[in-house]
């Protein structure tokens, strides 16, 4: 029997219960799940590329392993050679000059977003949000006590926001703006000349800009990614940049990030994260240092790939009737539209959202896809095409003959 009197505290916080679970992880448990099971089921839900991290980064890691320096704390901040090494990828891969006490190592991309509004928001501080977004940005402002305010995008602008948008959302009490190009869950990728707007947007407005660079190296087509503060330096003291190994090395298991932003910023971050987790597992750090200090070459063998499992799931969505799907141009997600298909019955019942409809394809067809009401967006489903290619062309060929019964 509790001791504690009903008008005492409250069992669990307020903020933690607040919090919603990843609905990308969710829907991934679902389908392992299922799986171990013994269905065969197939998910589009995970993100994260299916190929296996390069030979010479699990090389580093398994040497990394008899070195004994690494069987001990390590400073929090990441190894200094990795500090480093990170400073001169950045500036390789988008131009950004940077120093190594500039770039704080992190548990993951998840750690760097997470710190990064946990230096930057006390309560009450607003932070513009565009939607369709990361499950994980709003729950990570959230916690680090801010609040996230959406700023819906739709199909007809190619799912990206305009200054004209964020202008109209902005109050005395923003303070950040979040800004991802490529995106997630959309694969929207920002051209230059919107990139540079918002940025001096951002700029004359004081505002801080966090921008997640993790989905850098994967564009197709003519698009192109572009480093917000290369293009407006002057923005550099008020911008945190977050980035990791997880999709351009195909190491989302090491737990690997980074953010580089001004020295104050990752001084503070640091010391959260000296509180939180220390350091990074320094076997990992290993690995990542592996991986950034080498060539583009698997990535880009990665991004081959990719393109092509873009392309065949663009046409196969393409041929189901009540399916509408912008091209996307980064990242290796497609975010179609099933609004028509919804309210129309389909094995004895009536989807009204498409979290529903999201239901009757696990249960039905064993496809596991996540539904946009996780991004922001009703009415879309997000579906990973970081998948072998049968599986792919199997599981949207599934979901054709499920919604062909909707559509009858």
């Amino acid at each position: 029997m509790s001791s504690v009197p009903a008008s005492g505290p409250a069992r669990l916080s307020a903020r933690a219960l607040a919090v919603s679970p990843s609905a990308t992880l969710a829907v991934d448990a679902k389908a392992k799940a299922l799986q171990a099971a013994g269905e065969h089921v197939i998910g589009f839900g995970a993100g994260e590329p299916d190929f296996p991290t390069p030979e010479h980064i699990v090389e580093a890691a398994i040497a990394a392993c008899r070195q004994v320096r690494f069987h001990h704390y390590t400073p929090t901040g990441g190894l200094p050679e990795l500090r480093e090494a990170v400073a001169v990828k950045t500036k390789r891969d988008s131009g950004y000059d940077v120093s190594s006490a500039q770039v704080l190592i992190t548990n993951g991309g998840k750690q760097a977003v997470a710190n990064a509004f946990a230096v930057l928001c006390d309560p009450g501080d607003e932070v513009l949000v565009p939607a369709p977004y990361w499950t994980t940005y709003p729950e990570s402002i959230a916690l680090a006590g801010g609040t996230p305010v959406t700023v819906p995008s739709g199909a007809a602008t190619g799912f990206r926001v305009s200054v004209e948008d964020l202008e109209r959302a902005v109050t005395p009490r923003t303070k950040v703006l979040l800004f991802v190009s490529p995106s997630n869950p959309t694969g929207a990728v920002y051209p230059r000349d919107e990139v540079e707007a918002i940025g001096r947007w951002a700029l004359e407005r004081g505002l801080w800009v966090v921008t997640d660079e993790i989905y850098e190296h994967l564009v197709y087509g003519g698009a192109e990614q572009h480093s917000l503060p290369v293009l407006v330096p002057d923005l550099a003291e008020r911008c945190i940049v977050v980035n990791g190994v997880a999709k351009t090395y195909s190491m989302t298991g090491w737990r690997v990030g980074w953010m580089v932003g001004p020295v104050d910023a990752v001084v503070a971050a640091n010391n959260i994260q000296s509180h939180e987790t220390s350091n990074v597992a320094n076997v990992s750090q290993a690995a990542a240092l592996a991986a950034v200090s080498g060539d583009l070459s698997a990535v880009a063998e990665m991004r081959t790939a990719f393109d092509r499992r873009r392309r065949t799931m663009l046409d196969l969505l393409a041929g189901i009737p009540g399916v509408e799907c912008v091209e996307p141009e980064g990242a290796f997600y497609c975010f179609p539209e099933v609004n028509a298909l919804l309210g129309r019955e389909l094995r004895g019942r009536r989807p009204a959202t498409s979290a529903e409809l999201a239901e009757v394809c696990i249960e039905e067809a064993k496809v596991a896809v996540v539904p946009g009401e996780a991004f922001g967006a009703p009415g879309y489903f997000r579906l990973s095409y970081a998948l072998g290619d049968e599986a792919m062309v199997e599981g949207v060929t599934r979901l054709r003959d499920l919604f062909a019964e909707a559509a009858a």
